[in-house]
């Protein structure tokens, strides 16, 4: 069993800590016209799951006793950011229109060949998470 590496598809889902999710939900469904598909507050913490992009799982959830009140620093251990596939630079650059449309700043779209080529760009949510929109040629 040594040598034997089982299948694994893709990442299922991603689930991001939140400052006040009646604030981040209304906008990652408005940025990434999202679905609500659930929104539970009868466990130690509320959590929410959308849909993003008709397949992908994001989940946000709130604490009612938060480790601290800063906002969002990938310097920190932990998340860095979540990167969101696009299937072509085309779809970067449209997501850079939506993004100017809806008032979100945001980097330009980023083109780059090291180490390998590919197309990003950078924006953050409500708490100050990095959110890439990021495309390699294959």
């Amino acid at each position: 069993m040594g040598d034997y590496m089982p299948e694994l598809l893709t990442i299922a889902h991603v689930s991001l800590t939140v400052s006040d999710l009646d604030r981040s939900i209304p906008w990652y469904e408005r940025v990434f016209d999202a679905e609500l598909v659930l929104d539970d507050g009868s466990g130690p913490f509320r959590r929410a799951v959308l849909v993003v992009a008709g397949r992908a799982l994001v989940g946000l959830q709130e604490f009612p006793d938060p480790a601290d009140n800063l906002p969002f620093n990938e310097r920190r251990v932990g998340l860095d950011h979540l990167a969101l596939a696009c299937s072509s630079r085309r779809v970067v650059e449209a997501w850079k229109a939506r993004l100017d449309e809806l008032g979100i700043a945001h980097s330009g779209v980023i083109d780059t060949d090291q180490p390998v080529p590919y197309s990003v760009l950078v924006f953050r949510d409500p708490d100050n998470i990095q959110l890439e929109l990021f495309h390699m040629p294959s």
